[in-house]
């Protein structure tokens, strides 16, 4: 600690915090960016990252230990904000075909991609296994920013959300024990060994997930009624310690922290609009960081040598082994061959398999140095070629539903784009709003009360509908009346219907 403080001193807070500034400003600009291009944001930020580098502005950055710490940190907010943001309703179909394909399909994509690696590329079969298990886990982060953007059913959109929540542990699990194995040729675990530890890690950190979930969720009611931005916080720290007290009993923590952010998220929590605005936010910061930073570690010197391989193996990848391991995952449960082959399409890798190529590093693999490389190749590449093309694929395929909500959020974009705001006002025992009718609030043109909650059960007001005391109004109003609407709705509340006329 006392080395680390000497190293950074308030001095170097300046130039840091000015472009971790500016990182952000223009990530935020690549939002809109990659929302119009259909290109998922992670590659932008990837970019941003290899410019600011060695390769760029020259800053240094080569701890894969670092990465590796902070990469588990990131992959922890962005399962919290999955499994918040994820509608139970929408997965429940989906959650056994999805653990199948989380298991069973990746140890088909694993071996599949092996033999692919040790007869394409002559490796060692330890280090093809371990390639093999590094590019087996789709993405959360890409899966979430980019397949809400496609109008699919929800019976492939939870399928494909699920997996992406769920593979992680297990490939987690894979990676390391494969990577001590190529550590430590000499001192192999039997196979029996492995899947004894990997289904005790998944089941214990499934069960203490589940358990911290549904008690976080009813502590979390009990405490309602404060600031929303606090609570928010409170209920994200629900999830972390999840993931905690997973990895402290010895069990998978990435399995833990999605499925309590599942629970709570799913539990009819208060305030949940500030919830999920909070978590993707928080979501949205922690993917910048994870791919600015994988940038930051990408050597672009080495991205030649490594071309040819990542473009070998992620085609047997993508036209093979994820195929394959769809089809035997799926086909058990009557899954249409036309929905696999979209399954199998919109397999999407970003970061994980990036972070994961870290491991071998910090265990101290011998003969890995390349394989970073051609991981961040092969996931820069083929993102390029599935991402754009999934809506295409998924309309040939004719699994598109165009009439479905591509799920964007409410107090996003769609309301930016319209130029409205939301505002909710709680009507409290000492407010003159009680009694008064709708029409005689007299709101500007431009602002209505679209909805009203009372006694637990909302409707749609009609211009003589009362108000009463304890009424949670939804106003709608465009931005430029939003402020006149404001002062308009405290008047009465202070004065009563004859605001305004008294003045």
């Amino acid at each position: 600690m006392a080395a680390l403080t000497d190293a950074f001193t308030t001095e170097d807070l300046t130039p840091v915090l000015l472009i971790g500034s500016l990182v952000l400003i223009v990530s935020v600009a690549a939002v809109r960016l990659s929302v119009r291009s259909g290109f998922p944001s992670l590659l932008l930020y990837l970019f941003i990252g290899v410019l600011l580098g060695e390769g760029g502005l020259g800053i240094k950055f080569d701890s894969g230990e670092l990465t590796q710490v902070l990469g588990y940190s990131a992959l922890v907010l962005i399962l919290a904000e999955g499994g918040l943001t994820t509608s139970w309703p929408g997965i429940r179909s989906a959650v056994g075909p999805a653990v199948v394909l989380s298991t069973v399909g990746v140890v088909v994509s694993v071996v599949v991609v092996a033999v692919a690696a040790h007869w394409v590329l002559g490796i060692s079969w330890e280090l093809s296994m371990l390639l093999g298990a590094i590019l087996s886990s789709t993405d959360a982060a890409a899966v979430f920013s980019v397949l809400r953007r496609v109008p699919l059913p929800p019976q492939i959109s939870g399928m494909l959300e699920a997996e992406s929540g769920f593979n992680d542990a297990p490939v987690v699990i894979l990676v390391v024990a494969l990577a001590q194995n190529a550590t430590h040729v000499g001192h192999v675990e039997p196979w029996w060994e492995l899947l004894f530890h990997a289904v005790t890690e998944l089941t214990g950190g499934a069960a203490i997930g589940l358990l911290v979930g549904w008690l976080g969720g009813r502590l979390m009611k009990t405490l309602a009624g404060g600031s929303s931005g606090l609570f928010s916080i409170g209920v994200v720290a629900i999830t972390v310690l999840a993931y905690a007290a997973a990895r402290e009993a010895h069990t998978s923590g990435f399995i833990a922290v999605y499925l309590a952010g599942l629970v709570i998220g799913n539990s009819q929590l208060p305030h949940r609009a500030a919830v999920h605005g909070f978590t993707t936010a928080l979501g949205w910061l922690a993917q910048i960081g994870l791919f600015v930073m994988l940038g930051l570690l990408a050597s672009p010197s080495g991205f030649a040598s490594q071309f040819l391989p990542a473009l070998l193996i992620g085609s047997v990848l993508l036209l093979l082994a994820r195929p394959l391991s769809v089809l035997v995952s799926l086909t058990p449960f009557r899954y249409p061959l036309r929905t696999q082959a979209f399954l199998s399409w919109a397999g999407l890798r970003g970061a994980v398999p990036v972070v994961l190529a870290t491991v071998p590093m910090t265990i101290g693999t011998p003969s890995f140095e390349w394989i970073f490389n051609l991981v961040f190749v092969l996931v820069v590449v083929f993102t390029f070629v599935q991402a754009p093309t999934l809506p295409w694929v998924a309309k040939r395929l004719g699994v598109d539903e165009p009439h479905l909500a591509t799920g964007l959020q409410v107090d996003a974009t769609p309301l930016e784009e319209l130029g409205a705001d939301i505002i909710q006002v709680e009507i409290g025992p000492a407010s003159k709003l009680g009694g008064v009718r709708i029409f005689e609030l007299r709101l500007p043109p431009g602002a209505n009360v679209t909805l009203i909650v009372r006694d637990e059960k909302g409707f749609v007001p009609k211009a003589d509908t009362a108000l009463r005391h304890g009424d949670q109004l939804l106003i709608v109003t465009t931005d430029a009346v939003r402020e006149h609407t404001e002062q308009r709705i405290r008047a009465v509340s202070e004065h009563g219907r004859l605001a305004g006329w008294r003045d």
